[in-house]
């Protein structure tokens, strides 16, 4: 892991400057944190603002760049405007990332900044990730995947270098919550975002409210499933799923896992994740 972690910090330094695509996640911020001991301010984090990104993450992010004395800039990004985002389609992410990264190239140009680099980390090559085929087309560079450096390890070492987010549970933008062909809008987008909020609220971690049309299945992680058979919890999630326009919520008996979006296309043989 060291091992990695030195190389990490050669990729970098032979950058020479870089802007970062920076959601706040674990991945992102080790990232930023590594950048930022090795360029200083030759180093710019850059988060985009969109309807898929819940305003808490905006929030979180924006602390720990302060945190880490990095430079820090919100631009706006409008996914649903893309042609082909709304309608879902299986390789939704791509139509994302390719305007996304495509921003981010001139913005660093604007800088004068000699690279792009995202969070992608060495287990990312093993999942169904569109958006990686925009960010090759691009020629975005992802450091943490070229140092092969894996999500676990990343948690370790940003927990050594005392990230406050070390431990934070993964996140996808609340797109994944959709399943392939279900149109997203603006409006369900929001549905989403609030009810996650009300699960939050009740101190569960690892979560995903899934949209199924007047449907609302709750994943939460395997070891929190018992806490939900409480009638307070329930009738407070009750009332706050149905305030927001769901007729029916549901808990999901296998619990929180990546990839539940997915497996209507394991039929087709292949293995996704998100």
């Amino acid at each position: 892991m060291e091992e990695k972690f030195n190389r990490l910090k050669d990729i970098i330094k032979k950058m020479g400057s870089l802007l970062i695509a920076y959601s706040g996640g674990v991945d992102s911020s080790f990232l930023l944190k590594a950048a930022s001991d090795m360029l200083g301010n030759r180093v710019v984090a850059v988060t985009a603002a969109s309807p898929t990104y819940p305003l808490r993450e905006i929030a979180s992010a924006k602390e720990i760049a302060e945190l880490l004395g990095v430079k820090h800039i919100l631009i706006t990004s409008n996914e649903l405007d893309i042609p082909g985002f709304s309608s879902n389609p299986t390789n939704r992410c791509y139509f994302c990332k390719n305007e996304l990264f495509q921003k981010l190239k001139e913005k660093a140009s604007e800088l004068g900044l000699n690279h792009v680099a995202d969070g992608s980390n060495y287990d990312d090559t093993k999942d169904f990730r569109p958006g990686r085929d925009a960010a090759r087309e691009l020629g975005i560079r992802s450091p943490l995947i070229e140092a092969e450096l894996t999500k676990a390890e990343i948690r370790a070492l940003a927990k050594g270098l005392n990230l406050p987010n070390w431990d934070k549970p993964s996140f996808a933008c609340l797109s994944s919550r959709f399943p392939y062909g279900t149109e997203i809008t603006a409006m369900r987008l929001r549905q989403i975002e609030n009810c996650e909020n009300i699960i939050r609220e009740m101190g569960f971690r690892q979560f995903r409210v899934r949209y199924h049309n007047e449907i609302a299945r709750i994943e939460v992680g395997r070891d929190e499933l018992k806490r939900f058979y409480n009638d307070k919890i329930m009738d407070y999630i009750i009332e706050g799923f149905k305030a927001n326009g769901f007729v029916y919520i549901t808990l999901d008996l296998e619990g929180y896992r990546t990839g539940s979006m997915n497996q209507p296309l394991l039929i087709g043989g292949e293995s996704h994740a998100y």
